[in-house]
């Protein structure tokens, strides 16, 4: 296997990872929060335990996917 394979490889499984980490937030503001009918006060909480880990897990993985790309758009 070439280093190509191997990127590539690495950034399936960051892409299936950050996918199933984003589908796993809970998200408070729903449809109508999109169109700007939510509450503002009920948008700004803590979040804790488990809630917090996905949240950095999934900023981690951005920032670990977005320097996979770079590092194949400079390889090709």
């Amino acid at each position: 296997m070439d280093i190509r394979s191997i990127l590539s490889i690495i950034q399936i499984v960051l892409a299936v990872i950050l996918t199933v980490f984003i589908l796993l937030q809970h998200s408070e503001a729903g449809a109508g929060g999109a169109f700007g009918g939510s509450d503002a006060v009920s948008s700004w909480r803590t979040r804790r335990g488990f809630e917090k880990f996905l949240f950095i897990a999934t900023i981690v993985l951005v920032i670990l996917f977005v320097i996979s790309a770079i590092i194949a758009l400079r390889i090709s």
